[in-house]
């Protein structure tokens, strides 16, 4: 009977270690996942309620112009799942050493495949990087003329990993955010238009900066175009002298987008003013013939 009696102590002492193991867990590991578990939840919901007041704030009628709504609906998506993993594997590295799991070799093993996907994924890396730093900065909106990258034109989409361009000739250009160095945004806010006037020398400078600032300022009065000026324009003097032609600068700021129309509008005023007041036009291009004088030797 000896033989069953010891099967008996050791199946009792495997129960006893087995309920030592148990309450010692329900007492200590438990109430250490649970709060972690607890935090992982209120900071998820805290996230979900971040990213659904900016989704709400892309629709809202009072949205600043410099805000679109796709942008905000990009950022609201990237914030959502990039937080959501970071609080996911935050938690799993609490919990998981009190289940007895070692996270040294799982870390190391986490490591070398991320150093392998980052050498594989650079370009896309550097894409989402950059592309969400020019969202959160807001360097241009839809429908912003800019030049990236080495080519200028209208946007007319735009992600965390690209923008869509087209430019005047109708081509459409898709630039991945890692290309974008550099932006220049060419109608953010206002825009500046200079404008050289060429003249012919012999012409009253007096007389052509006042008939250009009378242009200048018909046109600011003017109801079609007074929306697109922003500031009377202004008539600094002479730009430059070069041979029989002297050009004259004329300055305006206007809305972005509207100074192509100002431009060529004003250059059809200042044609019939100048023909109406007798001031020729510069012509750099003209070329004069000189004789040759005869010898009388």
């Amino acid at each position: 009977m000896v033989g069953p009696n010891r099967a008996k102590d050791n199946l009792v002492h495997v129960l006893d270690s087995w309920g030592d193991d148990t309450f010692d867990f329900l007492r200590h590991q438990v109430p250490r996942i649970v709060a972690v578990l607890i935090i992982a939840f209120i900071l998820t919901r805290l996230l979900r309620a971040a990213a659904r007041h900016l989704s709400n704030l892309s629709s809202s009628q009072g949205l600043p112009s410099a805000m679109r709504s796709q942008q905000l609906r990009t950022l609201s998506s990237v914030i959502h799942s990039v937080g959501l993993f970071i609080i996911m594997f935050v938690a799993a590295l609490q919990i998981l050493p009190l289940r007895g799991i070692d996270m040294g070799p799982l870390l190391a093993s986490a490591g070398i495949a991320g150093v392998a996907i980052g050498f594989g994924a650079q370009t896309l890396v550097r894409d989402f990087i950059n592309g969400f730093f020019i969202l959160v900065e807001n360097q241009y909106d839809i429908g912003d003329t800019i030049k990236i990258a080495g080519v200028q034109g209208t946007v007319e989409a735009m992600t965390i990993r690209r923008t869509v361009l087209r430019d005047g000739d109708g081509t459409v250009h898709n630039v991945p955010s890692s290309e974008i160095k550099v932006v220049s945004n060419l109608t953010r806010d206002w825009t500046q238009l200079a404008m050289n006037i060429s003249v012919a020398y012999s012409a009253d400078s007096d007389q052509v900066i006042k008939l250009l600032q009378e242009v200048g300022d018909e046109l600011a009065s003017d109801a079609a175009y007074s929306a697109m000026i922003l500031a009377k324009p202004e008539v600094p003097g002479i730009e430059k002298v070069s041979g029989d032609t002297v050009d004259y600068l004329m300055v305006v700021k206007t809305k972005p987008g509207a100074q192509d129309t100002v431009r060529r509008e004003l250059r059809r005023r200042i044609k019939a003013c100048f023909e109406k007041n007798g001031i020729e036009p510069g012509n750099p291009n003209r070329v004069y013939v000189m004789e040759a004088v005869k010898s009388t030797g």
